[in-house]
């Protein structure tokens, strides 16, 4: 389905941003990108979610309150990794647990969103994160990559669609996997509430990087959209050469 552009060991690797509103795509974009041009994906929707998994677990985290003290005094405990499964797909490791389909339900996806306004694990994720990318050649993925994580990314972009459209992803994507859930109207309701509170939470509010290119997917499809990221990011590898 996907194009593969041919690596050469002494091409110069980059950074790339993606951030986004949820369920917008942007981590199919990223793997699509990552895998086509030989770079390191890295989900850090998913490291969140396995934050919201280990609160959940603990006791720390109900659907009304979080208790911040306890997840702050055991951040330090939680080691979060990637890797890749039989079917040459990734998988989120927590504490040496595969976790991959714990942290896409419904539950942890709204817990995951809530943590993440929380400072402490916003300020020790964003340092794993940044460790990850040191060396370039990463295609990560999440909120504020392009202005957080990685501000000096050679390419950015920012992929959105409208929230109808995006629920209908959601349900179809969790119904495919196998991961019981709600309704659609359930589906839609939280993806509102995550767009609500991702760009109007103090820490890192979801925004547009100033240059950041900007992508509706809403009626766009998949190999459309890999191809037009694809374009520019063999345009932006060959301008740094």
């Amino acid at each position: 389905m996907f194009t593969n552009l041919e690596q050469t060991s002494d091409m110069k690797k980059i950074n790339v941003a993606i951030d986004g509103v949820s369920s917008s795509g942007k981590s199919t974009m990223a793997k699509a990108l990552a895998k086509a041009v030989g770079y390191t994906y890295i989900d850090s929707g998913a490291m969140y979610r396995a934050v919201s998994l280990f609160a959940i677990r603990n006791g720390w985290m109900s659907d009304t309150a979080i208790n911040e003290g306890e997840l702050q005094q055991h951040i330090s405990e939680i080691d979060i990794s990637f890797k890749i499964n039989d079917e040459g797909l990734q998988d989120t490791y927590l504490n040496g647990e595969n976790v991959e389909k714990q942290i896409r339900t419904l539950n942890v996806s709204n817990g995951a969103s809530r943590v993440s306004t929380l400072g402490f694990v916003r300020k020790e994720l964003v340092r794993l994160q940044q460790n990850m990318g040191k060396d370039k050649g990463v295609i990560m993925d999440g909120r504020d990559i392009g202005t957080v994580v990685f501000p000096d990314a050679e390419l950015k972009l920012f992929v959105t669609a409208s929230p109808e459209i995006r629920a209908q992803r959601r349900f179809d994507e969790l119904k495919a996997k196998g991961i019981e859930t709600s309704t659609l109207e359930d589906v839609l309701a939280n993806v509102k509430e995550r767009d609500e509170r991702d760009t109007t939470r103090a820490e890192s509010p979801l925004r547009k990087a100033d240059d950041a290119i900007v992508l509706d997917n809403s009626n766009i499809g998949i190999e459309e959209q890999f191809q037009w990221a694809l374009s520019l990011l063999k345009n932006k590898i060959n301008e740094t050469e």
